[in-house]
């Protein structure tokens, strides 16, 4: 590797997946494996990750009762968490759509021509596509879920192996300190399930190379400047939420782990359009989640879900 941190990291990072993949494989790790092994080899004559559905197809389209089979294939991935995907006639038609999410960052964010990129619970790595298709150098999604890896490879076996993307099911906490490594980096959807959210901003720091840019997308709340909300319980049905700022202590905390020239460039309530239950990830989603007869609050009485994304500079 060019980038001294990368190589520090790509030293210890064999033992690392050994660990995982020797000692703590997920029980159905080889009933993954085994449906990407069966995964068929069509070539993609056309791919394109510039639109909101990550695109690979052929010029010969595929027969019906072949993409009757790769769907079923793909299914037994399920659940999909992020998308869409449009895989040689088969519509992965995911819980989130998070092409609305790049659509509001893309651009307000530097340029990613020439960058190397890391993004920190990339899921199955739907944004490290858009990434490398605004032109990164290098991108690098970290996910410990082993499905969300499995996920990723079956449609890098579609989008081809040239591509500078990869995922690898580590923590951020596996990450070395101080790696100084990265042009941007992207946190999306993680703050909230960090037991201590300035820890993590401090991690995110560590990660960059003075002068590189985060991209924080979190939970929010309105209120002032120092009103934070730890829920009792669950929030939204989940259990692993832990704070949530107003986006005003959100740019104090920021500020506090040393980054500059914060922005907020995006508030939005989350809908039961961006979030639902499909096909595709069957369980239940947002509209389950919120209070039938108050939508702007949780099950819980909670205020329902307001995403905020930031920019910040690490020094």
């Amino acid at each position: 590797m060019e980038n001294e941190g990368l190589t520090r990291w790509a030293q210890i990072l064999s033992a690392q997946l050994d660990a995982i993949f020797h000692h703590n494989p997920h029980g159905d790790l080889p009933r993954w494996l085994a449906t990407l092994e069966a995964l068929p080899p069509v070539s993609a004559d056309i791919v394109d990750l510039n639109n909101g559905t990550i695109l690979a197809a052929s010029r010969t389209p595929l027969e019906e009762e072949s993409r009757a089979r790769l769907a079923s294939l793909l299914q037994q991935l399920h659940p999909w968490r992020k998308g869409p995907y449009r895989l040689h006639g088969v519509d992965i038609d995911s819980e989130w759509r998070s092409d609305w999410k790049w659509s509001r960052l893309a651009g307000a964010i530097r340029p990613l021509t020439g960058r190397r990129i890391l993004d920190v619970g990339c899921g199955n790595g739907y944004h490290c596509w858009r990434a490398a298709g605004a032109g990164a150098k290098l991108v690098i999604g970290i996910d410990p879920t082993q499905l969300y890896l499995a996920q990723f490879l079956a449609v890098r076996h579609f989008l081809g192996d040239h591509w500078p993307v990869h995922l690898l099911p580590v923590g951020i906490e596996q990450i070395p300190t101080e790696l100084r490594a990265f042009d941007t980096v992207f946190s999306m959807g993680v703050l909230y399930h960090r037991r201590s959210p300035i820890d993590h901003l401090l991690e995110l720091s560590g990660c960059l190379k003075p002068g590189g840019e985060l991209v924080l997308e979190t939970l929010v709340i309105e209120g002032g400047k120092q009103e934070v909300l730890v829920p009792r319980g669950r929030y939204a049905k989940m259990r692993n939420v832990w704070f949530i700022p107003t986006p005003e202590a959100l740019i104090g905390w920021l500020k506090r782990c040393g980054f500059d020239e914060i922005r907020v460039v995006d508030i939005s309530r989350t809908t039961t359009a961006e979030q639902r239950s499909t096909a595709w990830m069957r369980f239940e989603s947002l509209s389950r989640f919120l209070c039938p007869d108050d939508p702007l609050h949780t099950l819980e009485g909670h205020p329902a879900p307001i995403r905020a994304i930031l920019t910040a500079t690490a020094n």
